[in-house]
């Protein structure tokens, strides 16, 4: 339980990261940023500081422009930029407002609204970054845990769970040894759940089922050495990009799947799983935890880099095909792509909660 509210935790503070990075880059970009959300509506309290503004040789105080509201979802947070479609821009000046194009994001140059997209994609690969970099300076001690037991196995009969650390093995190899030369004999084996040692018998198989082993488990080599501090950084940042290489294939292969064959993949999972997944890595220790939060900044990163609607990628997308064509997509047919988006990433995403549902009965 501890662990899955640490992960909740986590991924709303790589949210709200997410967007701040947004808010950031259009404050230095001279933007009107209107509001700047902590969680979700409704709405809490609110709060618009007053700001410094230069009036000839002297500086005075003046209304902010910007508002700072914390709302009871507590789960990320939002950003909200002024302009942010031209529309909003002439609807205002129908009904006599005052207009500042110079400051609204629809008026900007293709470069500047670009960066402005793109930097909550920057801001998580960062994260990521420095997460795992701290992760190899913490390091962790080298182990050997159980990820799965096959069902009616000798395993499964003893008692075995995945997520135990088998005491004495540092090498899966040594241990599927281990038990293939006790193979037909009652075996104790110690293992570490949750911090408690246990000492388990179990009865290796003479004639292993094709490909589940002697025992019948799953097995994975945990830990890794610490790191020195710009060896981390370094190691941290080779890691970053090769894992995120590995999860825009999982998303080819994902999609490949649903478009192909209407099947969702396998080893995908959403938020109820990933609640699952920390739950086990807890009992393995804090430092695998910090790294799935690590390794979820940079899905976050690849996720809105997708050339998506209704994402980040997407949005940037639109960008390169009004320089292509010399003038941007029509106001009514972008709301259309980003509906429609948003609509099959909502229902991929349903897909995927229920089967985490499901598995967990």
């Amino acid at each position: 339980m501890l662990s899955a509210i640490i992960v909740t935790i986590g991924i709303s503070l790589l949210i709200l990261l997410h967007e701040l990075g947004h808010f950031i880059a259009a404050k230095k970009a001279g933007l009107r940023v209107d509001e700047f959300g902590f969680g979700f509506p409704p709405r809490m309290f609110s709060w618009t500081p007053k700001r410094w503004v230069k009036d000839g040789e002297t500086l005075r105080q003046a209304q902010g422009e910007t508002t700072y509201s914390f709302n009871w979802l507590p789960f990320g947070g939002f950003v909200r930029i002024y302009g942010e479609s031209k529309e909003q821009i002439n609807k205002e000046k129908l009904e006599g407002k005052e207009v500042d194009t110079s400051r609204s994001f629809a008026h900007q140059s293709a470069l500047r609204r670009s960066v402005i997209i793109l930097a909550g994609i920057v801001t998580n690969f960062v994260l990521g970054w420095f997460i795992l970099s701290a992760v190899f300076m913490i390091g962790a001690a080298e182990s050997v845990v159980v990820t799965q037991v096959a069902p009616n196995s000798p395993a499964a009969v003893a008692g075995f769970m995945p997520g135990d650390e088998l005491v004495g093995y540092v090498h899966a190899e040594d241990f599927t040894l281990f038990t293939s030369e006790h193979r037909g004999q009652e075996t104790e084996f110690t293992v570490l759940r949750n911090g408690e040692q246990l000492t388990i018998a179990a009865t290796p198989r003479p004639d292993p089922k094709p490909g589940e082993g002697a025992l019948g488990v799953g097995l994975s080599q945990a830990g890794f050495p610490k790191l020195p501090f710009f060896e981390a950084l370094g190691q941290g940042f080779t890691t970053s990009f090769s894992v995120m290489w590995e999860i825009v294939k999982t998303f080819g292969k994902m999609f490949s799947s649903l478009f192909a064959h209407a099947q969702l993949l396998e080893g995908v999972v959403g938020p109820v799983g990933i609640f699952s997944v920390a739950s086990d890595l807890g009992s393995i220790g804090f430092v695998y935890i910090l790294q799935l939060i690590g390794l979820i900044s940079l899905n976050l990163a690849v996720l809105n880099a997708m050339p998506f609607p209704a994402l980040d990628g997407g949005r940037f997308l639109f960008i390169l095909i009004e320089k292509i064509k010399g003038s941007p997509i029509s106001p009514k047919k972008e709301m259309v792509f980003n509906l429609a988006g948003f609509g099959i990433l909502l229902v991929m995403m349903l897909a995927i909660t229920a089967r985490d549902i499901i598995r967990l009965f």
